[in-house]
Formats: C-alpha cells, sequence, structure tokens
C-alpha cells in the first residue's frame, strides 16, 4: 500500500499559521497546503484500497483549511485597513504599539524610517 505525503501539507499548514500574523502573508503556504490535500484526497476517494492513511489526508485538509480561512481573514482586514487608514495614522498606531511592548524612545527612533 501507498502512502499520502500528508507531512508536506502539515508543514505548509503550520507555517500559514504563523504567517498569518504578517499581514495575512499565510494564505500562500495556506492555499498551496489545502490544494495538496485536495488532490490527496481525491487520489485516495479514487482507489481507497491502494492508500493506507487516507483520513489523515483528510484531517491534513482540514487543517490546511482552516489555516487558509484564518489567514484570508487577516490579508482581508489587512487590506481593509490600509485602505480606509490614512499612512500617518498607521505609523502613530504602530509607534505607539511599539511603546505598548516596552520598545524605549531611543530604539523606536533607529527604526521609525523604516516604519511606513
Amino acid at each position: 500500500m501507498q502512502k499520502l505525503n500528508t507531512t508536506v501539507v502539515y508543514i505548509l499548514a503550520i507555517v500559514g499559521f504563523l504567517c498569518c500574523c504578517c499581514s495575512g502573508i499565510g494564505v500562500i503556504p495556506s492555499a498551496i497546503a489545502f490544494y495538496l490535500a485536495h488532490k490527496g484526497v481525491q487520489q485516495w476517494q479514487a482507489n481507497p484500497e491502494a492508500y493506507s492513511n487516507g483520513p489523515a489526508m483528510k484531517t491534513a485538509k482540514t487543517v490546511a483549511l482552516v489555516a487558509l480561512i484564518l489567514s484570508g481573514l487577516v490579508a482581508t482586514y489587512s487590506i481593509y485597513n490600509i485602505a480606509t487608514t490614512d499612512a500617518d495614522q498607521r505609523k502613530e498606531d504602530t509607534i505607539r504599539s511599539l511603546r505598548d511592548a516596552g520598545l524605549e524612545d531611543e530604539q523606536i527612533d533607529q527604526i521609525e524610517p523604516y516604519i511606513w
């Protein structure tokens, strides 16, 4: 019996979870994971006797779907935020968040030119 490659799907889905906080960039690995899982489930459903881990691939597909939805929501919010908020307001919000996180004013002054 053959095995479907669920490891790649799980790794991509986890990377998608981790990257979703970065303006929703996790959509890319999550979408790839979901596509691979969908193909794997189709292969298993077409010939269930040939594959031993079909249910594991269905679980991996669910994990990839959750990562994709979460990343998509964060990406949508990021696009909405960029489209509706002034650049100066976003910069002020970022600086306020950095101060709340405990950064000193000297540290913020060093990275301020890189904040858009």
